[in-house]
Protein backbone atom coordinates (compact mmCIF):
# COMPACT_ATOMS: atom_id res chain seq x y z
CA UNK A 1 0.00 0.00 0.00
CA UNK A 2 1.26 3.48 -0.83
CA UNK A 3 1.37 6.40 1.52
CA UNK A 4 0.47 9.92 0.30
CA UNK A 5 4.14 10.89 0.50
CA UNK A 6 5.26 8.06 -1.79
CA UNK A 7 4.79 9.94 -5.06
CA UNK A 8 5.42 13.53 -6.09
CA UNK A 9 4.33 14.06 -9.69
CA UNK A 10 5.00 17.76 -10.22
CA UNK A 11 7.22 16.81 -13.16
CA UNK A 12 7.43 13.84 -15.46
CA UNK A 13 10.39 12.19 -13.77
CA UNK A 14 8.57 9.05 -12.64
CA UNK A 15 8.75 5.42 -13.62
CA UNK A 16 6.07 4.89 -16.27
CA UNK A 17 5.48 1.30 -15.20
CA UNK A 18 4.80 2.02 -11.52
CA UNK A 19 1.29 2.42 -10.17
CA UNK A 20 0.29 5.90 -9.03
CA UNK A 21 -1.28 6.29 -5.59
CA UNK A 22 -4.65 8.04 -5.64
CA UNK A 23 -4.87 9.90 -2.33
CA UNK A 24 -6.83 13.15 -1.99
CA UNK A 25 -8.78 12.84 -5.25
CA UNK A 26 -12.25 11.73 -4.17
CA UNK A 27 -13.79 13.56 -7.14
CA UNK A 28 -11.41 12.01 -9.68
CA UNK A 29 -13.20 9.41 -11.82
CA UNK A 30 -10.13 8.14 -13.65
CA UNK A 31 -8.56 4.95 -12.38
CA UNK A 32 -5.09 6.47 -12.76
CA UNK A 33 -4.18 10.02 -11.77
CA UNK A 34 -2.97 12.43 -14.45
CA UNK A 35 -0.38 15.02 -13.55
CA UNK A 36 -0.71 18.45 -15.09
CA UNK A 37 2.43 19.43 -16.92
CA UNK A 38 3.46 22.04 -19.45
CA UNK A 39 6.37 20.58 -21.38
CA UNK A 40 7.63 20.87 -24.92
CA UNK A 41 7.40 17.60 -26.80
CA UNK A 42 7.88 16.15 -30.25
CA UNK A 43 5.70 13.64 -32.08
CA UNK A 44 8.12 11.54 -34.15
CA UNK A 45 7.04 9.17 -36.90
CA UNK A 46 8.51 7.68 -40.08
CA UNK A 47 11.13 10.37 -40.62
CA UNK A 48 8.74 13.21 -39.75
CA UNK A 49 8.24 15.24 -36.59
CA UNK A 50 5.59 17.60 -35.21
CA UNK A 51 6.03 19.86 -32.19
CA UNK A 52 3.52 19.55 -29.37
CA UNK A 53 2.92 20.62 -25.78
CA UNK A 54 2.33 17.91 -23.18
CA UNK A 55 -0.58 19.16 -21.03
CA UNK A 56 -1.06 16.18 -18.73
CA UNK A 57 0.53 12.79 -18.30
CA UNK A 58 0.03 9.55 -16.40
CA UNK A 59 1.69 6.15 -16.45
CA UNK A 60 -0.81 5.12 -19.16
CA UNK A 61 -0.96 8.13 -21.48
CA UNK A 62 -0.98 11.87 -22.10
CA UNK A 63 -2.90 14.79 -23.59
CA UNK A 64 -0.99 16.74 -26.21
CA UNK A 65 -1.70 20.16 -27.71
CA UNK A 66 -0.86 20.38 -31.41
CA UNK A 67 -1.29 23.05 -34.08
CA UNK A 68 -3.42 20.55 -36.01
CA UNK A 69 -3.93 16.80 -35.60
CA UNK A 70 -4.18 16.45 -39.39
CA UNK A 71 -1.32 14.34 -40.73
CA UNK A 72 -0.36 12.84 -37.38
CA UNK A 73 -0.44 9.04 -37.71
CA UNK A 74 -2.34 6.74 -35.36
CA UNK A 75 0.93 5.47 -33.80
CA UNK A 76 4.12 7.41 -33.11
CA UNK A 77 6.83 8.10 -30.53
CA UNK A 78 6.34 10.91 -28.03
CA UNK A 79 9.66 12.55 -27.15
CA UNK A 80 10.09 14.92 -24.19
CA UNK A 81 13.77 15.78 -24.41
CA UNK A 82 13.97 17.71 -21.12
CA UNK A 83 12.95 14.54 -19.26
CA UNK A 84 14.70 12.01 -21.49
CA UNK A 85 11.32 10.43 -22.31
CA UNK A 86 10.74 8.46 -25.51
CA UNK A 87 7.44 6.59 -25.37
CA UNK A 88 5.81 4.70 -28.24
CA UNK A 89 2.09 5.46 -28.18
CA UNK A 90 -1.14 5.48 -30.16
CA UNK A 91 -3.97 7.99 -30.42
CA UNK A 92 -7.17 7.20 -28.51
CA UNK A 93 -9.02 10.48 -29.20
CA UNK A 94 -8.64 13.65 -31.26
CA UNK A 95 -10.08 17.13 -30.83
CA UNK A 96 -9.49 20.33 -32.78
CA UNK A 97 -6.04 21.06 -31.31
CA UNK A 98 -5.57 18.32 -28.73
CA UNK A 99 -4.97 14.58 -28.95
CA UNK A 100 -5.10 11.92 -26.27
CA UNK A 101 -2.58 9.10 -26.46
CA UNK A 102 -2.08 5.82 -24.66
CA UNK A 103 1.45 4.53 -24.15
CA UNK A 104 2.27 1.15 -25.74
Amino acid sequence: MCSPQTRNLTGVDFNFRERICGYGRDMEKRAIHRSRVLKAGTIEFGGGAVNCVVRNMSIKGAALDVASPVGIPASFTLVVRDDGVQMPCHIVWRKEKRIGVEFD
